[in-house]
């Protein structure tokens, strides 16, 4: 296809095909986008390029749409059925019980790197060598942010740090 020919029908429908898929689909700038593109790699132009465009935009719209409401059920369906990430902490001695909701929310609400690196390391059992080649970061990195993220943990459920006793100075 022309190029010229191709940026005019970008300028001129580009608008009007986002507005026409939008009635499927809430962000239908990517289905416009895959048209345009389909459309640039045909061999051979349709007779009728606007109305081919439409059509695209039609059904990958719809496509689109379908996909976005069966995806946004199953994520409900699952947020609602799934386990909590926590369980209650039985009473041991000396014991801080945790309420699994308070407990998972807190987690939900670090950072994403705090959140994997914890969950990395605690219930993956990663060591921080492990961690920093699957995130991208140093070991110290990843034990720093390690460390930043129990303390905001911490913080959140109100829960006491562990205190460490003082060393002796010597005179």
């Amino acid at each position: 296809m022309d190029t010229e020919l191709l940026g005019s029908l970008i300028d001129r429908l580009a608008g009007a095909l986002e507005l026409y898929a939008r009635q499927w689909l809430e962000q239908p700038e990517d289905v416009v986008q895959e048209a345009f593109v389909k459309l640039a790699a045909l061999s051979t132009p349709p007779r009728n390029p606007a109305a081919w465009l439409f059509k695209s935009v039609r059904n990958g719209a719809i496509n689109a749409g379908v996909a976005q409401r069966r995806r946004r059920r199953h994520e409900s369906a699952a947020a609602t059925a799934a386990t909590a990430w926590f369980e209650a902490n039985p009473s041991t001695p000396g014991e801080v019980a945790l309420d699994p909701e308070s407990a998972q929310a807190a987690l939900a609400g670090l950072s994403a790197e705090q959140r994997e690196i914890i969950v990395a390391h605690i219930w993956g059992g990663l060591t921080f060598e492990q961690i920093a080649d699957l995130a991208g970061v140093s070991a110290s990195s990843a034990h720093r942010v390690y460390q930043a993220g129990l303390k905001a943990l911490r913080e959140r459920l109100g829960v006491p740090c562990r205190s460490i006793p003082s060393r002796p100075t010597r005179s």
